[in-house]
């Protein structure tokens, strides 16, 4: 049964990367190209590109033969038939899978030391959220996933 108040999902585009450093910059551009018109542009490229950059540093997918993939969803408010243009459109999540090896996600760890090179990428992720999680285990690979209200509808 589907909870009536919740957002369902209108288009959904995905694409997988070879795991190499520079096709970050790529899925920047497929994220950019797909929300150019909505309000989370910015925040979605942002948002990307630290979940691609931490897929291919800390799991296989930055190894050789390794991969990625970016998952967009654009969500519709709910009991909406069918919507025809973008401008209908409540939020969008941002979904990237790696091929697992290295540890959990640590999305919610905000420790990171003031002046440190590395770490407050995940915390600029989860304050520009609406909502954060992931799923899956080191030997299968993790979905991180970041929900972005684009709305107030």
């Amino acid at each position: 049964m589907q909870n009536s108040s919740a957002p369902s999902a209108g288009l959904v585009w995905s694409r997988a990367f070879p795991g190499r450093l520079d096709q970050a910059a790529h899925a920047r551009r497929f994220v950019r190209f797909l929300l150019e018109d909505t309000p989370c542009a910015d925040d979605a490229e942002l948002i990307v590109s630290e979940l691609a950059g931490n897929a291919l540093r800390h799991t296989r997918s930055g190894t050789e033969g390794g991969s990625f993939l970016v998952e967009v969803t654009l969500a519709r408010p709910p009991g909406t038939p069918g919507v025809r243009e973008r401008g209908g459109y409540v939020g969008v999540l941002i979904s990237v899978h790696d091929d697992g090896g290295g540890g959990v996600p640590r999305l919610l760890d905000h420790g990171t030391p003031p002046g440190a090179e590395n770490g407050r990428g995940l915390a600029i992720v989860t304050a520009l959220a609406t909502r954060v999680g992931f799923q899956g285990a080191p030997t299968l690979g993790h979905t991180v996933w970041v929900y972005v209200r684009t709305t107030s509808a």
